[in-house]
């Protein structure tokens, strides 16, 4: 005899998405840009009525475009945030994981204090900004490149390596203030020389310029240049890698040079043309958020520095809502986060679908068992 059996499927299934139109993957991004918005205006309206629900919106642009000091400050943080997730990129891009870009970062605004430190007054103003940037990158190639020998030669685990030396850069620098401080505030206080010179009467342009520079710079060096083409290998595969003749030692500690290099820079630019001075917060998480910033940027430097303007963007102009509406410090860090936990998760939908369970009848032969049965 012979009946029919229906065959259950899971209630869905996750698949992987095959050539998804270049306008298909746009659209998705661009909705989840829109439900971010929606979603942290509705939070606002919760934590502060209903009326905040509008001032959200108009708030976060006039925090940012409100005046021209305004959207200086949106070109420089996005100029700062953008120089050390091109640091972060090339690591990253080659497959291993620098969590340290806070550290190393700091290790080079180090190095700039020691110059101005102990050359300042001595020597012009711009041969010490030329010293300083050769110290902070001293400072940070070294800091950059001991995690990098030791995953070279002895397979240590880099992302652990890296992570612990930020907090040993930290404990340095807040050393070296306590000496040069004998008052023991901890406090290092505006320092006289070294600073960058302004452009237009307006400080930060310079930095703008700088990032502006490297940016182009990485792009041609990703691009066109052998070793960018040896990195991309390495991150795609060592075996690979090693059996067309590249030498992933050499690449791995090239790399993290590179990488010290860029940190040293950003160094450079915290404490010559931003803050002038230097503590163990002057990298103010930034080495975290640029992993974020250059994981959105699929490691394209252009593409970084719209992710880069695009959190700018939105922490500055959180923030002043947060400060009008009367919410508390950390609400500019509930909607950043909100933001971007959306716009990561809509890489999910480009990526991948799901398909729901769909019902289907086979036929099949019926044991003498079930028969009598």
């Amino acid at each position: 005899m012979t009946g029919q059996k229906t065959e259950r499927e899971p209630l869905f299934r996750i698949v992987k998405r095959d050539n998804v139109p270049r306008w298909e993957a746009w659209l998705i991004r661009i909705g989840a840009v829109v439900a971010a918005l929606l979603v942290s205006g509705l939070v606002s309206a919760i934590l502060a009525g209903g009326s905040a629900f509008g001032t959200f919106f108009s708030g976060l642009f006039e925090g940012v475009f409100g005046t021209p000091r305004r959207i200086l400050n949106l070109f420089q943080g996005t100029a700062i945030l953008l120089c050390i997730a091109l640091a972060v990129a090339p690591a990253f891009k080659m497959r291993f994981w620098n969590i340290g870009a806070e550290g190393q970062v700091l290790m080079g605004g180090l190095g700039c204090v020691v110059c101005i430190e102990y050359l300042g007054g001595q020597i012009s103003n711009g041969l010490l900004i030329f010293v300083m940037f050769l110290a902070s990158v001293a400072f940070s190639v070294v800091w950059s490149v001991i995690p990098a020998i030791f995953k070279a030669k002895w397979r240590t685990n880099e992302t652990l390596f890296t992570l612990m030396m930020n907090y040993v850069a930290m404990q340095l620098v807040a050393i070296c203030i306590f000496v040069w401080v004998p008052s023991g505030s901890g406090v290092l206080g505006a320092l006289p020389y070294g600073n960058f010179p302004l452009i237009g009467g307006n400080r930060y342009v310079l930095n703008i310029i700088i990032v502006a520079i490297a940016t182009v710079i990485l792009f041609v060096y990703f691009r066109f240049s052998k070793h960018g083409y040896e990195l991309s290998v390495v991150g795609e595969s060592e075996n690979t890698a090693k059996y067309v003749g590249i030498n992933v030692k050499k690449v791995i500690i090239r790399t993290m040079v590179l990488s010290g290099v860029l940190c040293g820079l950003a160094g450079l630019l915290l404490v010559g043309g931003t803050s002038y001075t230097l503590s163990t917060g002057t990298v103010d998480g930034r080495g975290f958020t640029a992993i974020l910033v250059a994981w959105l940027g699929k490691f394209s430097p252009f593409a970084m520095a719209f992710t880069s303007l695009l959190y700018v963007f939105i922490d500055q102009g959180a923030k002043f809502v947060a400060t009008n509406v009367g919410v508390g410090e950390a609400f500019s860090d509930i909607i950043t986060g909100i933001f971007f936990f959306l716009v990561i998760g809509c890489e999910f939908f480009i990526n991948y679908k799901i398909k729901f369970r769909q019902r289907k009848k086979t036929t099949v032969e019926n044991t003498a068992e079930e028969a009598v049965a």
